[in-house]
């Protein structure tokens, strides 16, 4: 098991910025906070990842990525997957989340408010193309199992809103 504190040899980080999330091609796997460690031993890169959730599609991608960056920067590396602790939206980066609303995703709320908006209809998610928060959940699935579908009632845009996953 693996601590919640993220340990990245500084080295590496420009590199692992470069690989992006393959659902959220505009986030890093660093802003997403997948990363939890990258340490170089005896000249070898070993990098744990978190999935967003259990049986991520995208882990395997995310893995191959983060090899063949490392390849082209002349390292060897191991990658592997750890459950626990489990990833939380809480550690996507404030850069991440302001990337996921540029990109039309408006950003997780906290627990509370998730439920609010989602169980009891609260209108608190704001339009990724207005700001307005007269917008109303459309469906409790977006594009993704991770996300909901709302649409806003001012400017008519329908979007995606990442659920609060703690």
């Amino acid at each position: 098991m693996i601590s919640e504190e993220v340990h990245i040899a500084k080295e590496l980080i420009p590199i692992l910025e470069k690989v992006s999330d393959p659902e959220i091609p505009v986030l890093s796997i660093l802003e997403m906070g997948v990363v939890r460690t990258a340490v170089i031993n005896d000249n070898v890169v070993e990098v744990q990842i978190t999935p967003t959730y259990s049986g991520c599609p995208a882990m395997d991608v995310i893995g191959d990525d983060i090899q063949a960056a490392l390849k082209r920067e002349g390292y060897q590396s191991t990658v592997e997957l750890v459950l626990s602790p489990a990833w939380t939206t809480d550690w996507i980066t404030v850069k991440g989340r302001k990337a996921l609303e540029d990109y039309g995703i408006a950003a997780p709320l906290n627990a509370s408010a998730d439920k609010e908006a989602l169980l009891e209809g609260k209108r608190i998610v704001k339009c990724t193309q207005c700001g307005s928060t007269n917008t109303q959940l459309v469906s409790q699935f977006g594009s993704t199992a991770c996300k909901a579908m709302f649409q806003c009632e001012d400017c008519k845009e329908p979007f995606d809103y990442f659920k609060c996953l703690k």
